[in-house]
């Protein structure tokens, strides 16, 4: 005869995932910063190359959020 506990949630699964979401915090946090710093760019001094790296990092924030938001190519 087996006994089986009562189902409770995963301890190591939410701890895990609040890891993982704790990482990401921090991500969003450094990001912010960086954006209230013009991405570290003088706005009197902007070129073609930083419009590049923005709209890059634009892209990979929109793949983010379009599979969050099932939104874009993820739309439902």
């Amino acid at each position: 005869m087996t006994t089986r506990r009562a189902t409770v949630p995963n301890e190591k699964a939410l701890e895990s995932f609040l890891a993982a979401k704790r990482r990401i915090d921090d991500m969003l946090a450094r990001i912010l910063t960086l954006s209230d710093n013009h991405f570290d760019t003088d706005p009197n001094a902007v070129h073609w190359g930083d419009v590049g790296t923005l709209n890059h990092y634009s892209s990979l924030l929109r793949q983010i959020t379009d599979i969050a938001f099932s939104e874009g190519e993820f739309a439902k």
